[in-house]
């Protein structure tokens, strides 16, 4: 059976108090849409007020500190961010693995940090350019999801895998619907190998360069079941088509 879709936007270091009304304006489109999964995960300084002006859509983090408290400057933590009012984090963004040199260990350590404390987590992985010329995409990123999944999720199924392969953010290229599906499938299976019949409910996103004249395409894919957008989420014109997207895959037999 299909999974609900999940479409979350990921803001990175964009959005200001003057940007509020495009939060509340994606919020109210979100409603019509009561099919689909829509959150925002928003820069750390606009959680709190995007959580009081737009009560009901799901806000959340991009990032997480693994420790409960303590002497880390600048980073927080997953209690700090559900005190904001935040719900979810996204964990091991490509843009974190590279520039701030998080291994997988870092992310899983992460991942569990914030299941533990009742946060969702959408934990990212993906391939270079370089990786999928050589052939070794698959491969690649299966060893990247099996040493960052956290050991144990206790009960929750609220962990999302979103493959985003690091050659299409933002540049507008965009693997066959045939790759992604390759893709996913093989994330099934590892999600299975960890977690039993359990990762049969474990929602997979697609991510890089999801718009709203490709996302018919990408969501027709089997094993997806959302998608993880970055520009195209920052407009309520340029984010609902791919919402509205969702809803008509979710509606398919």
């Amino acid at each position: 059976m299909a999974l609900r879709k999940l479409v979350a936007g990921n803001w990175k270091m964009h959005g200001l108090s003057s940007d509020l009304g495009e939060i509340e304006r994606i919020a109210a489109a979100a409603r019509d849409h009561d099919s689909v999964d829509v959150a925002l995960c928003l820069p750390a300084t606009l959680i709190e007020r995007a959580a009081r002006s737009a009560p009901g859509l799901p806000v959340g983090g991009q990032d997480v500190h693994h420790a409960e408290k303590g002497a880390h400057t600048g980073c927080v933590s997953a209690a700090m961010l559900r005190d904001a009012g935040a719900i979810l984090t996204i964990i091991g963004h490509s843009e974190r693995r590279e520039a701030q040199k998080e291994s997988d260990e870092d992310v899983r350590a992460k991942a569990e940090a914030g299941l533990s404390a009742g946060l969702g987590v959408i934990l990212c992985v993906g391939e270079s350019l370089a990786v999928r010329e050589a052939g070794a995409a698959v491969a690649t990123v299966d060893r990247q999801l099996a040493a960052s999944l956290p050991r144990d999720i206790g009960k929750s199924t609220d962990i999302s895998i979103a493959y985003e392969p690091i050659w299409a953010i933002g540049t507008g290229k965009l693997p066959s619907a045939g790759d992604i599906g390759v893709m996913h499938s093989a994330l099934r299976r590892r999600l299975i190998t960890a977690y039993g019949e359990r990762g049969k409910d474990i929602r997979i996103l697609y991510g890089g360069s999801v718009k709203a004249s490709n996302a018919a395409e990408i969501f027709a894919v089997e094993d997806v079941d959302g998608a993880l957008v970055g520009g195209a989420s920052l407009k309520s014109a340029d984010f609902l088509p791919i919402v509205e997207a969702a809803a008509s895959a979710g509606k398919q037999p």
